[in-house]
């Protein structure tokens, strides 16, 4: 199973989508602006991703939403991020234990 956390508005996002289905997959689609994950996801995502929240963080989405990422301990900020998923980067595809940003799309093809 794979699956994309997804903003379609964003042209990553959607290249990366384009990616996968090209590679004759169908993800999982999570529009993750309306369907934000939870703290337990993100937290997960992280881990597969061996990232912190702040890794993951779009600077100035956050300065917009109020969040100061200095001021924040690493579960206020994931906190902060699923109250505001638009801070969140993107696209982030999950795959059989693996995880990947696709910036550029193709960095997913590592965890296919």
């Amino acid at each position: 199973m794979v699956t994309i956390y997804h903003n379609p508005r964003c042209s990553k996002s959607r290249e990366t989508l384009k990616l996968l289905e090209e590679r004759g997959l169908a993800p999982r689609v999570v529009e993750y602006l309306k369907t934000p994950p939870t703290e337990a996801e993100l937290v997960r995502i992280l881990a597969l991703l061996g990232k912190s929240p702040r890794d993951l963080l779009r600077r100035k989405e956050a300065a917009e939403a109020g969040i100061d990422p200095d001021a924040l301990a690493d579960a206020a900020l994931i906190a902060a991020m699923v109250a505001h998923p638009a801070v969140i980067e993107r696209p982030i595809v999950v795959a059989e234990g693996k995880a990947a940003v696709g910036r550029p799309p193709e960095a997913v093809l590592a965890i296919l």
